[in-house]
This record gives structure tokens, C-alpha cells and sequence, in this order.
């Protein structure tokens, strides 16, 4: 897997990430997600997910470099919330505020919150402790954000395909 990064002349290069990094990686957090989180599901080819709350956590393993793999764990807080620059200032001092991780985005305006973690020499205590805060911000923050803004949480979007 390659992945486009900027070299010192800032000219873009193309930098691979063994596949075995990748293969080592995704039996890591396997293994990590079996002992701490037994109900989690494996989509296959390094994705996972967690649910908590009234949120759900993806777990990205992605490539990085020639030496290094990481480890994405991402939450899609609010889906439909009306963006407005209240709420985004309420996020960016959020993410001023925050131990690690960060507020964002996607490109249909779905509020997200993710921190990565580098993955080649991961161990047990920082992927748990990284889910466990990517949950828990965005299980107590989607509440909030919805009050601000409208929209959905992770569980009213499950709660409306149940309908059918």
C-alpha cells in the first residue's frame, strides 16, 4: 500500500508500506479488540468497530511510511447537524481543549471525531485507552452537539434503519 508525502524540497513522493507491517498490524489490534472489546465486529482487510453509548468507534489500520502503520480510530459523532459558525467555533475550542484527538468534518458536513495512533510497535494499553476516550468524547459530546445544531447520533441513525 502507498500513501503520497512531501519530501524536504517539498516535491510529492510515493512512499510504500509493506504489506506484512499492514498484516502484523491488523493481527495486533485483533487480538487487543478480542480481549478488551469481545463484541466488536471485523469487516475484513484491517476494519473494525466498536459500539459505546450512544456512539460507534471505527478502527482503521491504514498505511504510514516505509517503517510505520497507523491505527484510525474514528467516530462519526452527528450526521444532518446544521453547520453554522457557532457550532464550529464551539468544535475548534473543543479541540483546543482536548487531550488528544480532534473534531472535523467529512464532506457532507457529518461531524467526526478520530485520533491515530502510530501501529507498528502498538501495544495493548494505548489502543484501549485511544478507543476508550474516542467513545467516551464522543459519546458525551454528540448529545451536546445536537442541542447546538440538530442532527443525528451514530444510534438514532441505527435506530432508523430498525424501522424497517
Amino acid at each position: 500500500m502507498s500513501q503520497m508525502i512531501f519530501n524536504k524540497d517539498d516535491h510529492e513522493v510515493m512512499v510504500e508500506t509493506p504489506p506484512e507491517m499492514i498484516n502484523d498490524t491488523t493481527k495486533k489490534v485483533e487480538k487487543f479488540l478480542e480481549k478488551n472489546f469481545p463484541e466488536h465486529l471485523s469487516f475484513g482487510n484491517g476494519q473494525f468497530t466498536i459500539s459505546r453509548g450512544s456512539t460507534q468507534v471505527m478502527i482503521l489500520v491504514r498505511p504510514f511510511t516505509n517503517k510505520e502503520t497507523s491505527v484510525e480510530c474514528i467516530s462519526q459523532v452527528v450526521t444532518g447537524a446544521n453547520i453554522t459558525p457557532e457550532l464550529m467555533s464551539f468544535l475548534l475550542r473543543k479541540n483546543a481543549e482536548l487531550h488528544f484527538g480532534a473534531f472535523g468534518l467529512y464532506f457532507d458536513n457529518t461531524i467526526t471525531f478520530s485520533h491515530t495512533i502510530a501501529g507498528t510497535n502498538l501495544d495493548e494499553s494505548e489502543l484501549v485507552t485511544t478507543l476508550n476516550a474516542v467513545a467516551v468524547i464522543s459519546d458525551h459530546y454528540d448529545d451536546k452537539i445536537v442541542e447546538i445544531a440538530g442532527g443525528k447520533r451514530a444510534t438514532d441513525l441505527l435506530d432508523d434503519l430498525s424501522i424497517f
